[in-house]
């Protein structure tokens, strides 16, 4: 066996230490100090040195992938992708660890915070822009620049930019979603009425909705959440804008953003097309679609396998707009740790996951979501299921793409923007009252 490592480096750092002492003296001078060194040096060359034909393997580097998306439904997928960036690269063992959404970001903050935080761990867009504003996400600029494999316009350019920040790429999109209008195309055909269309509008959706609605049946035309979610699309729909663009005013109580809210508000009091909270009783607006007593849906195609066995026909179409057309654009990234001890084996992840033409077939092929990918080949298949047979509505939709509005202390906003739509719901707030106290929270949250 090999003792070369050890004698060679002795050997680099005595010679190196003869050089600078041999540097503090005149050229001409033989100190005795230099005389030991070059003794010493003698002694390390000319001992014995046995060269290994090969060198000993890497030792296997584990890193944490810490995930919401992937649990439950999806954890068989998951494995399956790690087994095959494991096949690639088997000196580097994935761990997973899971925690559904609602808890997930709590645990992540305890778990950065108590100096245990995962390696990699999944990012949306709207809590993203918190965690890169305290330094918390690696720049992967540079690891992209060496990486002759990577490039980067494989990514859907909108995904991409999502996850850029100051000029640093802070993580690579793993998936986009977004939200469609559902329709039971048996209730259409009983009423009567044509099927939507991509061009509706909500005053077109109305119409028909009134029409759909029966309440001695239990049956209602649609349902659109009257929430943060929505609300921000519907405003985008009426050209309003939660704050100018550097983010010096808030502008949330204008009247194109009133007027966007009071339009969501008719859905159900004025128009009464649509079920209250109390109405709807607990069940959701997706088990009451699903139930055959909801005409349309505005929900995400992440419903597609739960709708797939509906007893009656069903499809989509991109969702109505009002002054203009909007669609929600929901994206998640992997991120990695800005202070994980294995950024290059991290980063192989990273990038294996979010952008491996084995790893995009699997999520076409499962429903988890669509790969953020820019090659429409990825999605032959994905636009050949049915049901719903209008999936290029999907890709349609993406002509419409608006990201959420998004402050450093997102979830604040969040929370205090929805209990201000319920207290509009509850008949406690009009839409200008609840919006102009909207305004002065979220500056507040700006500071």
């Amino acid at each position: 066996m090999s003792t070369k490592p050890i004698f060679v480096r002795v050997f680099a750092l005595l010679l190196s230490l003869s050089l600078v002492l041999a540097a503090c003296v005149t050229p001409t001078a033989q100190t005795p100090t230099a005389q030991v060194i070059e003794k010493t040096v003698q002694v390390v060359v000319t001992s014995q040195v046995v060269v290994t034909s090969t060198p000993e393997p890497a030792k296997p580097v584990e890193i944490t992938y810490y995930t919401f998306s992937a649990a439950p439904d999806y954890l068989k997928e998951l494995d399956q992708m790690i087994q095959l960036f494991q096949a690639k690269y088997p000196n580097i063992k994935v761990k997973v660890e899971t925690a559904p959404f609602n808890d997930y970001f709590t645990k992540l903050q305890t778990l950065i915070a108590g100096g245990i935080a995962p390696d990699v761990f999944e990012l949306n867009y709207e809590n993203f822009v918190t965690y890169a504003e305290k330094g918390l996400l690696l720049d992967l600029s540079p690891l992209m620049m060496a990486d002759t494999s990577m490039d980067s316009k494989v990514y859907y350019p909108r995904a991409m930019q999502a996850f850029s920040y100051n000029g640093m790429q802070l993580g690579l999109p793993a998936t986009f979603s977004t939200v469609m209008l559902f329709y039971n195309k048996d209730l259409f055909d009983n009423a009567g009425l044509a099927y939507p269309t991509a061009d509706w509008t909500w005053e077109d959706a109305v119409t028909a909705a009134k029409q759909l609605t029966d309440s001695t049946k239990g049956v209602w035309g649609l349902h659109s959440g009257v929430q943060f979610w929505e609300f921000y699309k519907k405003a985008a729909q009426n050209n309003c804008k939660f704050f100018n663009d550097d983010k010096t005013q808030v502008l949330i109580n204008s009247p194109e953003c009133v007027q966007a809210l009071q339009t969501m508000v008719d859905f159900v009091k004025t128009d009464k097309v649509m079920p209250s909270a109390a109405e709807m009783g607990g069940v959701s607006d997706g088990d009451l679609f699903k139930s055959g007593k909801l005409a349309m849906d505005v929900t995400g195609i992440w419903m597609f396998a739960s709708f797939k066995d509906a007893p009656f026909k069903w499809d989509i179409t991109v969702e109505p707009g009002m002054a203009t057309k909007a669609t929600h654009f929901f994206a998640n990234a992997a991120s990695i740790f800005a202070a994980t001890k294995h950024p290059q084996e991290a980063y192989q992840w990273v990038q294996f996951f979010t952008s491996d033409p084995e790893m995009a077939k699997i999520r076409v092929d499962s429903g988890w979501e669509l790969p953020a990918l820019s090659n429409p080949a990825f999605f032959t298949d994905y636009l050949s299921q049915t049901p719903p047979s209008n999936r290029q509505a999907v890709f349609d939709s993406l002509q419409f793409a608006v990201v959420p509005p998004v402050i450093a202390r997102q979830s604040e906003m969040q929370d205090g923007v929805n209990k201000l739509l319920d207290q509009v719901m509850l008949g406690q707030l009009t839409p200008q009252e609840a919006l102009n106290q909207a305004k002065p929270l979220i500056e507040g949250l700006l500071k």
